[in-house]
């Protein structure tokens, strides 16, 4: 944990020992086979501790150093808790960010003390980084709007009480055509067509809406604005989630070489493992020092930081990656045995390269504002 770092303040450490103590307390069994119930059972558990409260921002916009050291934290724990902690946030990040004094108190609270369960929706079957192409559809009704089409990968699809959509109301084409809404689990028009399994167990759904009723955050028009502001916010934390992560793989790998035997000596001893080990120990570090520095300009700063999130991004899980891949293979056959900490760990990071912006899409972003500046 890099919490005692310059960047950040007393605040934030006495936040990671309070999350620190919360893990030790809530997070000690293995995952069993009702993933859905541990998601509900832990959000509610978060809630009730007071945790889920710097996720949700209803009169300024949550506190990126505190979110970036909460999803270190959990991930170390946990993948699942991580996720339940995140999907807070993202799930109701466009109301924090945009919704009305109405909205945000009708909302918010229940997301913030756990009674109630957020999701983002924006992925679609035929629209996944290119989101400027949503075709969902939402047409003015009295009432205010109906949702028609598809969305899929939905994280909390299934469990959630409610969901921030992003559809096209066609102000203009491409992404300025597109508007979010707030839309009820519970609306008949509603309907989860699938459950979606992936190789790190997580509550994913494809949801399909017939004439469903939404709610406008903003106006119209904002959407895609909306839908770029929040993952700007939690990018950064996506990359603690998977410093988390790597950290928990070196520690399994430092216990793991340190106790094996190899001849009269151990694993440790062997020059090969050292090489790696502070291969790995450098890429932490290298990750965590990016991350810190993002989320403080993020917090600190007006100015526009995509470009250093997108690096704490990129770097912190394409890293992550390489750390629990030499984890693994330390391990040897019991780096691949279904249920040793450091295989879920490889099965855990693997989605952090993809959701909430690729890690090609992380370089496209860092380029593009390379090419921007002067020479």
């Amino acid at each position: 944990m890099s919490a005692d770092w310059p960047f950040y303040e007393p605040r934030h450490r006495d936040l990671a020992a309070k999350f620190e103590h919360w893990c030790a307390v809530h997070l000690k069994a293995a995952h069993g086979d009702d993933i859905d119930a541990e998601c509900r059972a832990m959000v509610a558990a978060m809630g009730a501790a007071g945790l889920l409260e710097i996720a949700v921002g209803a009169e300024h916009i949550p506190d990126v150093r505190s979110l970036a050291i909460a999803r270190e934290t959990l991930a170390y724990h946990s993948g699942l808790a991580d996720f339940a902690f995140a999907m807070q946030g993202l799930g109701s990040g466009a109301i924090s960010l945009a919704g009305s004094a109405q909205q945000k108190a009708a909302w918010l609270p229940g997301v913030a003390n756990g009674l109630a369960i957020a999701a983002f929706a924006m992925t679609e079957p035929d629209t996944g980084s290119d989101a400027a192409h949503i075709a969902m559809t939402a047409r003015p009704d009295r009432d205010g709007y109906l949702l028609d089409g598809a969305k899929t990968y939905i994280s909390n699809g299934g469990i959630a009480d409610f969901y921030t959509v992003l559809a096209r109301t066609g102000e203009a084409d491409g992404a300025r055509g597109l508007s979010m809404f707030i839309v009820r689990a519970d609306d008949p028009g509603l309907t989860v067509a699938e459950r979606i399994e992936v190789i790190a167990p997580h509550p994913l759904a494809r949801l399909e809406f017939d004439a469903v009723r939404g709610e406008l955050i903003g106006a119209p028009g904002e959407g895609f604005a909306i839908a770029m502001r929040t993952l700007t916010l939690f990018r950064v934390t996506v990359g603690a989630a998977a410093l988390g992560f790597a950290r928990r793989a070196l520690d399994e790998a430092l216990r793991f070489s340190t106790a094996r035997k190899l001849g009269a000596a151990t694993l440790a001893d062997n020059a090969v493992t050292q090489a790696n080990l502070a291969d790995m120990a450098t890429a932490i570090d290298a990750s965590a020092l990016l991350i810190a520095r993002a989320a403080w300009q993020q917090d600190t700063s007006p100015a526009d930081n995509r470009r250093a999130a997108a690096m704490a991004k990129l770097h912190a899980t394409e890293a992550a990656q390489q750390v629990i891949d030499a984890a693994v293979q330390l391990h040897g056959g019991l780096g691949v045995t279904k249920g040793a900490m450091v295989e879920r760990l490889y099965r855990e990071i693997r989605a952090l390269r993809i959701y909430e912006g690729a890690s090609e899409v992380q370089r496209q972003i860092i380029a593009r504002d390379l090419l921007k500046e002067p020479r």
